[in-house]
């Protein structure tokens, strides 16, 4: 299947920016669509749809909890197919499905007529330099319910080149990819990689989760996503996502980027200078 031109929902998110310019550096068209980007989208918004659909070979999707599946992304898909665009990509998430319970966006993609492809990553290395955790970096202290949990953190920028590859190329229709990097680290250890990488004193405090809900409460988190986040910190304090996974080698062959590789570079950004 030839894809020229790809239809890039939450083109301006951590992994959406960067598959635009992987995409258009490979000369593939690739059209960012949100309420704000080069194609206006909206979820609620129907006539929409049809307009950012249009011209397009492929979709890139972003299960952001924006788009309730039953309602809305099950007949995008159906329109995005019969508008020709076949292709769909869908950033996941790993460990947050199990056997009893698919993840709802999954499910709707697999029950339509689309060649997908199912990109589960872990936490994202960015997480720490671009908005989650950028605050407690420059403040030098990072404080949250994740004990020594381990996770493998990965670089997004892995993340976009794994999408633009399995958008662009075939063989990848039906297949499911974790996403992770190369080794475990609990959050204590990412925030000593960051303290390296800047000659700064970061400290990690392990705190209660119900500690961990307020303070993302004060910081403006919205009371039940900070309740989702504490959720997600459970199951790794309890270790549930302490194994790596091999998506970015068997679709880039190559080894994913390391946490501390990452640190240096968006240190030398100037990043984390309080």
């Amino acid at each position: 299947m030839t894809i020229d031109s790809i239809l890039v929902l939450g083109g301006t998110g951590k992994t959406g920016r960067r598959l635009v310019a992987r995409l258009r550096s490979q000369g593939v068209t690739a059209i960012p669509a949100s309420r704000s980007g080069e194609r206006g989208f909206d979820w609620a918004d129907e006539p929409t749809w049809a307009t950012a659909l249009s011209g397009v070979d492929a979709v890139y999707l972003v299960d952001d909890g924006s788009a309730d599946p039953a309602v809305t992304l099950a007949p995008f898909v159906e329109l995005a197919v019969a508008s020709g665009a076949r292709r769909h990509v869908l950033l996941s998430a790993r460990g947050l499905e199990t056997p009893d319970a698919p993840l709802p966006a999954e499910a709707a993609l697999r029950a339509s007529d689309a060649e997908w492809t199912i990109l589960r990553p872990t936490w994202f290395a960015q997480n720490f330099s671009e908005d989650l955790f950028l605050d407690s970096m420059l403040a030098g202290e990072l404080a949250l319910s994740t004990g020594e949990g381990p996770d493998p953190f990965i670089d997004a920028e892995d993340i976009a080149a794994v999408a633009a590859a399995v958008l662009t190329q075939d063989g990848h229709g039906g297949e499911v990819y974790e996403l992770s990097g190369p080794r475990l680290m609990s959050f204590g250890d990412a925030a000593q990689e960051v303290a390296r990488a800047t000659g700064r004193s970061i400290a990690f405090r392990p705190v209660s989760r119900e500690e961990c809900v307020e303070r993302m409460v004060a910081s403006g988190a919205d009371p039940g996503a900070a309740a989702f986040a504490a959720d997600v910190f459970d199951g790794i304090r309890a270790g549930r996502n302490a194994y790596l996974s091999d998506g970015v080698q068997r679709v880039l062959k190559r080894e994913p980027r390391d946490f501390a590789e990452y640190a240096r570079d968006a240190a030398a950004t100037g990043v984390w200078r309080p």
